[in-house]
């Protein structure tokens, strides 16, 4: 051992990590770059849930589809024991660190009070604040990064709270299933991304067989899809599928009023407060944007959109 490195042994001096600065800046900057949706004129502040609530806008009962009264959604015991079974063990915990062993573990003792949880917060209409805050963990897209868009925003959030997601989103599917564009090829009984390649291909294939003949196609990627969905919009078109009130008014809370920061490695970002949007890794936010975009269909028969979630196809038949 040299004498240099004597010195340090005995101080206990450990050097710093490269890029401290630089990544606590980054993680600051890439916080902001997610919220950039928020941002408003200045002297605006931005919407809350209340908001969103007051200014809902009316639908003409001639828009909507026939509907039958339902009571609020109640979730039974052994549809949460049956979704805490099932937890992955090597998933990562949220920001109450609650581990997905503990509740695999406990599922048959911790089934009862979670139940009474779930469904008095359905019957509230509330999200509790601890089940929505999220830990962002920027993952590159690519091995050279060029800008703050080459990260993918991997949401960290509570197990708990998304076990609560897959049971309300098996309710949200039976409701709006019966009304979803039929050329959306996700969250729909016996569908697939293979069964949307293969109706495009369908598409194409037919369309060439006639004579002076040919195809466009474009393929959409949305920049930050979930980061876009305006809760006060989603929750009209919600209304327009039939989904009830009360569920919209939860879903009204599970998305405004979230706290959330960015992690890189050891650093944290401050803490911001958002209301648009849905945190890109929750189990609800894929299905809500399907929603969201539901109405996104083509006038003519010559066009066909083609969708599986974020993923869209424009194919033009000339």
């Amino acid at each position: 051992m040299t004498l240099h490195q004597c010195g340090k042994a005995i101080t206990r001096y450990k050097t710093p990590s490269p890029g401290t600065e630089a990544n606590q800046q980054l993680a600051k900057d890439l916080n902001e770059f997610y919220c950039r949706f928020l941002k408003k004129k200045p002297g605006l502040t931005p919407h809350t849930r209340s908001d969103y609530l007051t200014t809902w806008p009316s639908t003409p009962s001639s828009c909507l589809p026939p509907t039958v009264p339902q009571p609020v959604l109640k979730i039974c015991e052994d549809d949460v024991r049956r979704v805490f079974s099932k937890q992955k063990i090597r998933k990562a915990k949220g920001q109450d660190g609650v581990p997905p062993a503990c509740l695999k573990a406990c599922a048959v003792q911790l089934s009862s009070i979670f139940t009474l949880i779930f469904n008095r917060s359905l019957e509230l209409c509330e999200v509790p604040s601890c089940f929505k805050h999220s830990t962002i963990i920027p993952v590159p897209k690519k091995p050279k990064i060029t800008g703050q868009n080459d990260y993918r925003p991997i949401a960290l959030t509570s197990v708990v709270m998304k076990s609560f997601e897959r049971l309300v989103l098996a309710n949200l599917k039976d409701i709006t299933g019966h009304f979803l564009d039929p050329l959306q090829f996700a969250y729909q009984a016996n569908r697939s991304v293979d069964d949307a390649v293969n109706m495009g291909l369908h598409y194409i294939l037919q369309h060439l067989d006639k004579p002076g003949t040919y195809a466009r196609i474009l393929f959409v990627d949305f920049s930050s899809a979930f980061n876009t969905i305006i809760p006060g919009t989603l929750l009209n078109k919600l209304t327009q599928l039939s989904v009830p009130t009360s569920i919209c008014q939860w879903i009204t809370s599970f998305l405004t009023d979230r706290k959330q920061r960015v992690r890189l490695g050891k650093l944290t970002s401050n803490t911001h407060t958002i209301s648009t949007g849905a945190p890109p890794g929750c189990i609800l936010s894929p299905m809500l944007f399907s929603l969201y975009t539901n109405d996104c269909t083509s006038k003519y028969p010559s066009v066909k959109l083609l969708k599986f979630a974020d993923d869209t196809t424009v194919i033009g038949l000339i």
